[in-house]
């Protein structure tokens, strides 16, 4: 069982770390918002959704509602959409102080964008299907279940840990042009995967 841990933790680290619409948009509402129980709506939203995929990846359901093309083909059109859209949204975005939460997303709008770019990427739900799902059939019983879990709780301390770090680096360059330039990053990085997406889509 303890392989079976250590498997899960390894794997789900070696999807999750790296740099990607998910991981950018955690850390940005870390840097952004004003205290750290604010970044939680982003945190909660985007472990509960991976912990979503996960699960589905593991019991196959995934691969099955996949296969149909009309469905990969929804989810990669809406993807477009909120990916430009919450592009725009944050190159828009003026940097704030710590005082004020004037510029800092609300907490509907973080898990709306969190949600969106989580569930509404078919590539990033393939990656899953294809190295947790395929990597759990090997286990069955008690060890399947320790490796989900392990996959899980992964996930779930990644974006915390994400999210705290991108807080201590806002605060540490608590300037208005760190705070731009992230933005800016973030949006480039938003748009560069829709645009990704879109030339998925026609070929």
């Amino acid at each position: 069982m303890v392989s079976s841990v250590i498997h899960g933790v390894i794997l789900a680290l070696g999807l999750i770390l790296p740099l990607g619409v998910q991981n950018v948009f955690v850390f940005n509402q870390g840097a952004t918002q004003s205290t750290f129980k604010k970044t939680l709506p982003v945190i909660i939203t985007a472990a509960i959704c991976d912990t979503l995929l996960i699960s589905l990846a593991v019991l196959g359901v995934s691969v099955i509602v996949l296969g149909v093309y009309w469905i990969k083909l929804i989810l990669l059109t809406i993807g477009i959409i909120f990916l430009l859209y919450m592009g725009y949204v944050t190159w828009k975005s003026k940097p704030g102080t710590y005082s004020s939460d004037e510029k800092a997303l609300a907490p509907k709008k973080q898990v709306a964008f969190a949600a969106s770019v989580s569930l509404l990427n078919p590539h990033a739900i393939m990656d899953t299907i294809g190295v947790i799902g395929t990597s759990s059939i090997s286990y069955t019983g008690t060890e399947k279940l320790a490796f989900t879990l392990a996959c899980i709780a992964t996930s779930w301390i990644w974006f915390f840990s994400l999210a705290l770090v991108g807080r201590r680096v806002g605060r540490l360059n608590n300037s208005g042009g760190f705070i731009a330039n992230l933005n800016k990053v973030s949006a480039l990085i938003m748009w560069g995967t829709a645009i990704y997406l879109t030339f998925t889509l026609i070929t």
